[in-house]
């Protein structure tokens, strides 16, 4: 992630902007970004002064949208539970995990996946069950997913099982076939991909079974995400100083409809922007910011996640979550948006 040495001054009303990093190098100008504005946002994270918090994920309350729950990590420490009005309901000491998702398997439960890197030489997930009466994360087990350092996750469901695709920072993908039978969980290695470069965000979209993987100084890579299908990616988006600007981070799927309708949403970290394409044809339809407003703007996003649906009065059309890299006076936090303002703000059907 990029380090901040001079405060980030953003004007960014229907043109792209620009801001210092430590090189003081300005960030080359990009394809304009419309304004949206955050509804509202987390506490801070407990590790203060350093680039912490990292990674979103969202568990929609069915019977009370409401009510719902979001997971974030602090890649310092371990895990919270945020409630809607950003109340950190729960914190588990779980070390250093980098990115986090969750996916409801009926019986089982709401199962939280975190890419474990205490090890660095050794990656793993780290599981849990989302206990979502009382807003707190039960510890299921740790499971080794093969050798460096474990970076991105994504869960992804296929004929009744749970998959795990583990992004190491070094490019590899390793899908996980996970069993939550025993009374630990346990992993099997059922297929390997490769980037060239390092790697992080990811997100399945079970629909169309497909997989999309941020490669930070490339673009945007998506593979098949059955377990027998061919290892080789596609690059469906460039980092190209314009639509996206290095560093790739999070990518999130806004699904819509039934097939493969909705959007992929990608964090542009190098000039504090979210670049948005159709899922359908991949095809590039615009960007956006998240300004100033009643709550902070974002800068230097790591982590997102957007589900569609009702969540309540305050987020119609669905939530988007987004890490923010720079919340002063306090340490960094998430900001929460709803998919209809963006929809709205780049004139989406």
């Amino acid at each position: 992630m990029l380090k901040r040495a001079l405060i980030l001054i953003l004007l960014p009303l229907a043109a792209a902007g620009c801001a210092s990093t430590k090189s003081e190098v300005p960030i080359v100008p990009t394809t304009p970004a419309a304004s949206v504005q955050a509804r509202g946002e987390t506490e801070a994270v407990g590790t203060a002064n350093a680039d912490a918090a990292d990674d979103p994920a969202i568990w929609r309350n069915p019977a009370n949208p409401a009510a719902s729950l979001i997971v974030g990590t602090d890649k310092k420490a371990g895990l919270h539970v945020y409630d809607l009005t950003g109340k950190d309901r729960f914190f588990i000491d779980a070390g250093q995990v980098n990115n986090v998702d969750l996916k409801d398997m009926g019986d089982a439960g709401i199962i939280v996946a975190a890419s474990d890197r205490n090890d660095r030489k050794n990656a793993k997930l780290a599981l849990f069950r989302l206990d979502t009466a009382n807003a707190k994360l039960v510890p299921l087990g740790i499971v080794p997913v093969g050798a460096g350092e474990a970076y991105g996750v994504c869960l992804y469901r296929t004929g009744g099982k749970l998959h795990a695709f583990n992004v190491i920072k070094d490019g590899t993908i390793r899908q996980v076939e996970l069993d939550l039978s025993g009374a630990a969980p346990v992993g099997k290695i059922v297929r390997t991909m490769k980037l060239a470069t390092q790697s992080e965000g990811c997100v399945a979209d079970e629909r169309t079974h497909r997989l999309y993987v941020g490669e930070e100084n490339a673009g945007v890579w998506r593979f098949d995400a059955r377990a027998g299908g061919p290892i080789a990616g596609t690059k469906i988006a460039s980092a190209d100083g314009r639509a996206l600007v290095i560093d790739v981070e999070g990518v999130a799927i806004a699904a819509e409809g039934d097939g493969n309708g909705g959007y992929l949403l990608v964090s542009s970290q190098g000039d504090h922007a979210y670049a948005v394409y159709r899922l359908a044809d991949e095809a590039f339809v615009g960007r956006f910011r998240i300004t100033p407003g009643k709550f902070g703007s974002t800068e230097e996003t790591d982590g997102i996640e957007v589900i569609t649906g009702d969540f309540g009065p305050d987020y119609p059309g669905g939530l988007f979550v987004a890490q923010d890299g720079y919340n002063p006076p306090k340490a960094q936090n998430f900001k929460f948006a709803t998919w209809a303002d963006i929809k709205a703000a780049l004139k989406l059907d």
